[in-house]
């Protein structure tokens, strides 16, 4: 039996985002391991088949002893699976194992899932990341891509040539993000609206919160019967929490925190608002917005620019410009409500044709037979 390691810094992104990649290598006969550190999803991966590893990760951590931790750690997953192929995503897997998988000469496929800040850049530690990627990569066999832009760096800075492959994101379940009838709204456009918005992500700076809370604010006192929510947990390092609280204790915004299942809120709404700067792969966000038939109002930056169709299935806004943001949902609010029905049609249909998940895991299949067969 053929078996495939898979390393990835966070086990609830495995199972939400890559859960029928693993269900289908065990259907076809594969023994899968994953080296991810211990979570609450841990449960759902060892029931589908899967064999854990427990690697403690910290995704922002610079302590030279807990990394070297990390690599013995990588380094003794390996000598005990002993894989035919190794699968990474996120920088630290990625720049780790592809270090010990050049040098054990195992056959290695790496997914590029977004930059991060540690990488966009000319920093002296942006520099230095990009030199590791440039060592780890030179015995990839095959590296992924989620967006042109990233691609594009790694091609200027010379890593992993000739190697490269595309993917259109993490794909999007269409069976489990059905269409859903779009909220009944009475019709009603410009004051009288009940339409509402969300913001789906880690609340934090980069990912547009700040704007997202301009927004509300401004809208709100215009189109007071508009509804502003917010699905997800808050950083660490988010400097805006007292703002938060104040605008959600005066009914400018609901925050709901984190939530298991994002489905039925965005049923309830007509449009998600997804003002992010961070360095993003393909955002999940506005892909499950679009199939499950709403609008996206994101960012014009790599990751969150291919989602969308401007002015079609939804508007692109200018990065950190509030302004632009609050225009461009007012934009939104005086279209008709079969306008806006229609945008979210034409996104579903957008999300068909080109980000279906099988896309994604097929190529990843074909990928892993050219190494093992």
């Amino acid at each position: 039996m053929k078996k495939i390691l898979i390393a990835i810094n966070f086990d609830e992104g495995l199972y939400n985002f890559r859960k029928e990649l693993l269900e289908r290598l065990i259907a076809e006969g594969y023994e899968v391991h994953v080296a991810v550190p211990i979570g609450e999803y841990a449960g759902k991966l060892t029931a589908m088949g899967c064999i854990l590893h427990d690697t403690p990760l910290n995704r922002r951590g610079k302590n030279p002893l807990a990394e070297l931790s990390l690599l013995r750690g990588y380094s003794d997953i390996l000598k005990k699976v002993r894989p035919d192929v190794v699968l990474t995503y996120t920088i630290k897997p990625n720049v780790y194992l592809g270090f010990l998988c050049g040098r054990r000469q195992i056959p290695f496929i790496t997914t590029i899932t977004g930059l991060g800040t540690a990488v966009e850049g000319q920093c002296l530690l942006q520099k230095f990341t990009k030199a590791l990627y440039r060592c780890a990569m030179k015995h990839a066999r095959i590296v992924f891509f989620q967006n042109g832009d990233n691609e594009a760096l790694f091609t200027k800075e010379g890593i992993a040539a000739g190697r490269h492959r595309m993917l259109p994101g993490s794909g999007v379940n269409l069976a489990h993000f059905t269409y859903r009838e779009f909220p009944e709204d009475d019709g009603q456009t410009g004051y009288d609206t009940k339409a509402e918005f969300l913001f789906i992500s880690r609340v934090m700076e980069e990912k547009g919160i700040e704007q997202f809370l301009d927004a509300a604010e401004a809208i709100k006192a215009k189109y007071p019967h508009t509804t502003f929510r917010i699905l997800g947990f808050l950083e660490d390092d988010y400097t805006g929490t007292e703002r938060l609280k104040r605008l959600a204790d005066s009914g400018v915004v609901i925050f709901e925190g984190s939530v298991a299942d994002v489905g039925p809120y965005i049923a309830a709404a007509q449009c998600t608002l997804h003002p992010s700067f961070y360095p993003e792969g393909m955002s999940n966000v506005c892909l499950e917005t679009a199939a499950s038939g709403r609008a996206v109002i994101t960012t014009d930056r790599s990751g969150c620019r291919d989602t969308i169709l401007d002015g079609e299935t939804g508007f692109l806004i200018r990065e950190r410009d509030s302004a632009d943001l609050i225009q461009k949902v007012e934009k939104f609010l005086q279209m008709s409500y079969d306008e806006r029905k229609a945008m979210g049609r034409k996104a579903r249909a957008f999300m068909e044709e080109h980000f279906d998940r099988r896309i994604v895991v097929e190529r990843y299949l074909q990928a892993i037979r050219e190494i093992t067969e």
